[in-house]
């Protein structure tokens, strides 16, 4: 069924910001109708002449459903813009930016192929990145050449964002950063997806420029490895530096949908368990069903904690794994019991504990592509779906209609796939779908592991994160 457009009260403040600003931020979370809030943006721009063809840059299902399906649902809104989805192979993509589309969408993950084909005859003159946090890993700088004085890009950095940056300030006069989790992996997160905004106007020209400026090595980490840590006054300056091109939007400023709740299921290491753990942890080798499992570098060493506290180790590079202990099932198969008969959203890390949830609760499904499997979660056909939280975390709209309740049945460190799998069933989610209900997220995490600390990342990462918004939030531009 397709409805007219009509914004919410938070949503004309999104859309103001996006038509006066030609280049900008939007840092709004799930569920606060980014997608329609930026399909009125180019609406207006395209009607008042201000931009003619727009690509949209997002995560593959992103790109290939969500933005097709709000000029939809809106169509008596938006029904005339019409959209072409460069997905596929090299003729469906091609084709459908060569369709001439008042909006092409397209995932990160062809960014290079477009630049590299399309580049010297650019046809957008407007960019909007869905989930923009993907152009973190930039680390580029415009330079002018001494001789000529011409202005030219250099440095290293992530390829789909190398590639983008040759266009950015060049071809594209309109650009919007879209996201609600802007500094979820760290304040040093900023910096890319800023430079596609100003060049480096305000955060600086290059990002060791800006690493400098803010940022200190963390003592006892080696200069091959270097790791970074915010100086104490990083955080306010980075805040004023962007205020004036970052739009901050928080459903709660507007609604009361409450707090999802927290529970920490503590699980105990099996005597066995917790040898191999300890051997890992001090020798980084230990023995389980008779092989030799090793790590060889301290970041190995954490992926192979994380997974004996989750129950399983991989034993080589081709996807074997051995058992290590049941407990965490048993917490699942717990929490089931009491869930009475709600459905549960099930995230994991490793594809073995996805492989020994699906053999302990055979009616268990796991989240694919296929339209049905959705379908029938929504109708509540579906106790338990389970998903990883970077591929849930993105474009994947409906699970909120299934369940008020997830576990996280294994840890990992990524502070941004964690809030955004979360936010997918939130209360944010609830409400905005009429439900009354209160989230339960529940986590099962070994004692005395690896995954308490990884727990206590999470959080730590979520208070920064929080107090940027809060900051930018209330900004006040001088008049």
């Amino acid at each position: 069924m397709t409805k007219l457009f009509k914004p919410r009260p938070w949503q004309p403040k999104m859309v103001q910001h996006m038509v006066s600003l030609e280049r900008c931020n939007v840092f709004s979370g799930c569920g606060t109708g980014k997608t329609a809030a930026t399909l009125e943006a180019i609406a207006t721009l395209v009607l008042f002449g201000k931009a003619q063809r727009v690509l949209v840059i997002g995560p593959k299902r992103v790109a290939r459903d969500t933005w097709r399906d709000a000029v939809q649902d809106f169509n008596p809104s938006f029904g005339w813009l019409t959209v072409a989805v460069a997905i596929g192979n090299e003729q469906t993509r091609r084709a459908a930016i060569e369709a001439g589309s008042v909006i092409t969408t397209i995932n990160f993950d062809n960014l290079d192929w477009l630049v590299t084909n399309f580049g010297a005859a650019w046809p957008f003159d407007m960019v909007v990145v869905d989930e923009s946090t993907k152009l973190r890993g930039l680390r580029v700088s415009m330079r002018k050449h001494p001789a000529s004085g011409k202005t030219y890009l250099a440095g290293q950095g992530g390829s789909r964002a190398k590639a983008l940056a040759r266009v950015a300030h060049t071809r594209v006069k309109r650009w919007v950063n879209l996201t609600g989790t802007p500094s979820l992996a760290g304040l040093e997160a900023l910096w890319g997806p800023t430079w596609f905004v100003d060049a480096g106007h305000r955060l600086g020209n290059s990002f060791t420029s800006f690493s400098h400026r803010w940022f200190r090595a963390v003592p006892g980490s080696s200069p091959q490895q270097q790791v970074i840590e915010p100086m104490p006054f990083a955080e306010v300056q980075i805040q004023n530096a962007i205020r004036d091109i970052t739009v901050v939007v928080d459903i709660k400023d507007y609604v009361d949908v409450g707090e999802y709740v927290e529970h920490i299921i503590p699980v105990e290491l099996p005597a066995g368990a917790r040898r191999q753990y300890d051997e890992m942890a001090r020798d980084l080798a230990t023995e389980i069903a008779g092989q030799v499992i090793e790590a060889f570098s301290a970041g190995t060493k954490s992926q192979k904690l994380l997974q004996l506290a989750s129950g399983a180790a991989y034993t080589d590079d081709q996807g074997n794994w051995v058992l290590v202990h049941d407990e965490k099932i048993d917490a699942l198969k717990s929490i089931e019991e009491e869930a009475l008969g709600m459905p549960l959203l099930v995230f994991y890390h490793f594809k073995s504990d996805a492989a020994r949830i699906l053999k302990a609760f055979p009616k268990a499904k796991h989240l694919d592509d296929d339209p049905r499997t959705m379908a029938a979660w929504r109708a509540g056909k579906i106790p338990m779906l389970l998903a990883h939280p970077q591929s849930a975390g993105h474009g994947v709209d409906g699970l909120q209609y299934g369940t008020c309740k997830c576990v996280f049945f294994s840890t990992n460190w990524s502070a941004e796939n964690d809030a955004q799998a979360i936010e997918r069933i939130g209360p944010t989610r609830q409400m905005q779908s009429g439900f009354k209900r209160i989230v339960d997220v529940y986590r099962l995490v070994a004692k005395n592991s690896v995954e308490e600390s990884a727990v206590r990342r999470l959080r730590s990462r979520v208070s920064v994160q929080e107090a940027l918004l809060e900051a930018l939030k209330n900004y006040q531009p001088q008049q």
